[in-house]
């Protein structure tokens, strides 16, 4: 089971794994507070991509076509996080956006694109 959480939230028994799906660190948190048990920053969108998009609602859709682009290149990451995914997993983002983030387009990715193959 995949779930996402805004980092700055308290961590909770209930997150399982917890991965950190940006690529910059949470402004003001340290390392202990946030109880990351993973940081794949490396799975983030790129620079050019998150700066673009700017958690727009309008770019939304086509954010996500971009960002699945960029994952079908970062196969090794994605096959972990679905690894971690037979129990519980919580993909970690920072922004204040809850709906339009990476960790959601990515969490729709595996979802769709990765699990739904292995099934």
């Amino acid at each position: 089971m995949i779930k996402i959480k805004r980092v700055y939230e308290e961590p909770d028994r209930g997150d399982g794994f917890r991965i950190l799906v940006d690529r910059l660190w949470p402004r003001g948190l340290s390392k202990e507070k946030v109880k990351v048990d993973l940081w794949l920053k490396d799975i983030a969108p790129s620079d050019a991509l998150r700066k673009w998009f700017g958690h727009e609602p309008e770019k939304w859709d086509e954010f996500k076509r971009r960002y699945s682009e960029e994952l079908k290149d970062k196969k090794e990451l994605v096959d972990l996080i679905i690894e971690k995914a037979h129990g519980v997993v919580t993909l970690l983002y920072g922004t204040k956006e809850e709906k339009y983030n990476n960790a959601a387009a990515l969490k729709e990715y595996i979802e769709s694109h990765a699990l739904g193959a292995k099934k």
